[in-house]
């Protein structure tokens, strides 16, 4: 059984969530896991549990019932490994005086991963190896889902040990922003540290870090003006002036002191230390920036001139302008990829380097930069091309299904995730020699790892440019409102009628959901189609495979999508809440009165008759909030609101032809899965089309699902042939040493 405290509590056990129990039961076991493997006397529990004053007369008791419980809970989840000679040994609650322990392996408990991963990150920094700690941090903090023991906090509980970690995950962070700045990583951390700042503004470590980081984008009266900030928020505070390394900071940036640059000193506080040194006293050089007008075609740098008139003679250098598409991807790889073989993690990010090399040059496009995890290339360096934004979105989606090699399900489901962004924007480049280097910058760099780190993993994100550069190629779905809001899906295949290549999901399922959605059209009747498949099967994958050849047709229907929530504290209606604000236009951005106002426009357009209109809003006002769903229904039965929601969407199809596609609905209530079931055969004779994924475990619950429906179909996907550790390490090494994809897709063919 693993336990999981970085984040709301949760126990896994053979890849299934387990019921932990009441406040108290769990926040015994929050507790306990946080002193794993020590004896923690009662008299500690109890004043976790209830303070020192609360405690009630059963207070002992009710911690008792608690043990009681959890000692059920771990033995059961304990016998599904029973015969498992490789399993670790179980978790067993013990009484040993004064108190109780928990016994538990600990590589079964996030929190010991975390600390166990950090320190190896601090000893290969202090060995000289940034990347490689740089990597060991991420995934250290990567571990973290929120709060550690987010539920509990949520219901009142503070615990010093709580503060403590919190405290040890900022000094973590700023580990690993020291880690990635020594390796030139500044872009790519710039906008994690601003937001470091903003919600911890005293911490004066991340606000030097943040100020190099500016310093070295070229950003410099930025860096200065964080310095400002912090010491004013410091002296209002705190009636403190900031520590004597802030200080000479600031001033080896006034100096433009060589110190800072990233060939001479590596992390933040050497550079305190060497700015200690270079701080004589001296004349400090202000810039007089003068700049061309807009659009005045020079393509050139303005020049730097200091105040008494003197060009700078670093500015004398010829440097071009030029507008590029930028493509931003990070590969992430857990150390458990290393675990067991000879190479270590910097072999393996080797190999996913080369294979993003390769992707990229098989577009047209430069790698100008591969730190870490990071890897920055851009497209239009060699001249303007009207192709470039697409060529730059192709080729951020050839890596991303190259590198989908992991995916499957279980505790190694997230051993090897990527990251995609594209962008475009000018940049300025400048060749001082003919045998060195090119050097690239730009306010686009920054903007598009600032983008890179909203995009979630195994996605390919864009900017509004790049879509607006490359939607008449590429298909594009708006997923939220911030400037990473628009998810490249695939190539627009306007030739092919069926809308081109499917991204590697098997065509024989997608043709039969093509096939019901035409007939659905046609015949004007309405169809539900269960897409059935255990984890790792591509449900979620074909539906997203189907949404974007549906969008692509020339006769569109209207298609939204919705995903049940596993959260047993979510809304049981999350997903149709889902479903009316996507049909409706309301984004997770509009407050409540816009959202509300959207929404009765949008029922009155549809149902003239004012009685029909206000019954339909007084129910579905309740789907309907700031954060996209309102759980508190008030004295509405859920039912009542599915009902209108049936009534709202039945009309909707009337109007024109409406797919709904839902994943993931073995996790929905009844009442959602009564009313799905019944769209299909109440919906009239509207062109409504139901496309649902769903695990085997939705047959356990209804046997009888959708059977003997006219209008039902069931679709079964098998289990694919699943990537092992052995093969993906192979896999990556294989392209670190330049044989590329084809030896080891070749091994996968002959297997299968």
């Amino acid at each position: 059984m693993q336990f999981r405290i970085l984040g709301p509590m949760e126990a896994v056990d053979n890849g299934c969530l387990v019921g932990l129990g009441g406040t108290k039961q769990r926040a015994t076991l929050g507790f306990l896991l946080l002193q794993a493997n020590r004896v923690v006397p009662a008299s500690h529990l109890l004043n976790a549990l209830w303070g020192l004053d609360d405690a009630p007369t059963t207070a002992r008791k009710i911690l008792q019932n608690a043990v009681y419980g959890l000692r059920g809970i771990l033995s059961s989840g304990n016998n599904t490994a029973a015969g498992d000679g490789t399993s670790p040994e179980p978790a067993m609650l013990l009484t040993q005086p004064p108190g109780y322990m928990l016994r538990v392996d600990p590589e079964q408990v996030d929190l010991h991963l975390f600390h166990k991963w950090v320190g190896l990150g601090r000893e290969k920094h202090a060995q000289g190896a940034p990347d490689a700690a740089a990597a060991l941090l991420r995934d250290a903090l990567a571990l973290w889902r929120g709060p550690a023991l987010a539920d509990l906090v949520e219901a009142g509980l503070e615990w010093p040990e709580l503060a403590a970690l919190h405290s040890t995950q900022l000094d973590v962070r700023e580990d690993y922003f020291d880690a990635q700045l020594a390796c030139g990583q500044h872009h790519a951390v710039l906008a994690e540290v601003e937001t470091m700042v903003q919600a911890e503004p005293l911490r004066e470590r991340s606000c030097g870090q943040l100020m190099l980081a500016l310093y070295r984008c070229g950003r410099q009266a930025d860096a200065l003006n964080a310095y400002s900030r912090v010491r004013a928020v410091l002296v209002e505070n705190l009636g403190l002036e900031p520590g004597r390394g802030l200080r000479q900071l600031q001033q080896a940036i006034l100096a433009q002191d060589p110190a800072l640059s990233l060939g001479e000193v590596g992390t933040y506080g050497a550079l305190v230390a060497s700015a200690e040194v270079s701080s004589s006293p001296q004349k400090v050089r202000t810039l007089d920036v003068r700049r061309r007008p807009p659009g005045d075609g020079s393509g050139t740098v303005p020049e730097q001139r200091t105040a008494d008139g003197v060009v700078l003679p670093e500015q004398r250098a010829g440097v071009d302008r030029r507008r590029v598409s930028v493509v931003s991807v990070r590969t992430r790889l857990a150390p458990s990829l290393a675990r067991g073989a000879v190479h270590d993690l910097d072999d393996l990010l080797d190999g996913t380097t080369q294979l993003v090399r390769e992707q990229v040059e098989r577009f047209g496009g430069t790698v100008t930069a591969s730190i870490g995890s990071v890897s920055l290339a851009l497209f239009g360096l060699d001249g303007p091309c009207e192709e470039d934004a697409k060529h730059a979105v192709l080729a951020a989606l050839a890596i991303r299904d190259v590198l989908d090699v992991s995916a499957g399900s279980g505790p190694d489901s997230a051993r090897l995730s990527v990251h995609a962004s594209v962008t475009m924007g000018e940049v300025l480049m400048r060749r001082r020699g003919q045998e060195e280097a090119l050097t690239v910058v730009g306010a686009v760099l920054d903007e598009s790892q600032a983008l890179l780190c909203e995009v979630p993993s195994g996605e390919v994100r864009a900017s509004h440019a790049i879509r607006r550069a490359s939607e008449h190629a590429v298909l594009y779905r708006h997923s939220d409102p911030s400037p990473a809001g628009w998810e490249a899906l695939g190539v627009r295949d306007e030739e092919s009628p069926e809308g081109g290549d499917t991204g590697g999901t098997e065509a024989y399922e997608l043709d039969i959901l093509r096939g019901l959605v035409k007939r659905t059209q046609h015949r004007g009747v309405p169809h539900l189609v269960t897409v059935l498949g255990e984890g790792g099967t591509g449900k979620s994958r074909l539906l997203r495979d189907f949404e974007r050849w549906a969008t692509g047709r020339a006769d569109a229907p209207r298609v939204l999508t919705g995903r049940v929530s596993a959260d047993p504290d979510d809304s049981l209606l999350t997903a149709p809440a889902q479903i009316l604000t996507a049909y409706c236009g309301i984004s997770t951005g509009d407050d409540a009165a816009r959202a509300q106002a959207t929404l009765a426009r949008t029922v009155r357009s549809m149902f003239p008759s004012e009685r029909t209109s206000d019954q339909l809003l007084s129910r579905l006002r309740a789907l309907v909030a700031t954060g996209g769903v309102d759980v508190h229904f008030g004295e509405l039965c859920p039912g009542e609101v599915l009902d209108s929601w049936s009534q709202f969407l039945r009309e909707a199809a009337r109007q024109k032809p409406l797919v709904l596609c839902i994943d993931d609905l073995h996790c929905a209530d009844d009442l959602v899965l009564d009313t799905v079931e019944e769209l299909a055969e109440t919906a009239g004779s509207g062109p409504l089309f139901v496309v649902a994924g769903a695990g085997p475990e939705l047959l356990l619950r209804r046997p009888g699902w959708a059977g003997g429906k006219s209008h039902a179909t069931t679709v079964t996907l098998d289990q694919p042939e699943m990537v092992t550790n052995e093969q993906l390490v192979e896999f990556l090494l294989s392209a670190g040493r330049g044989e590329g994809m084809r030896s080891f897709t070749e091994e996968r063919g002959a297997a299968a």
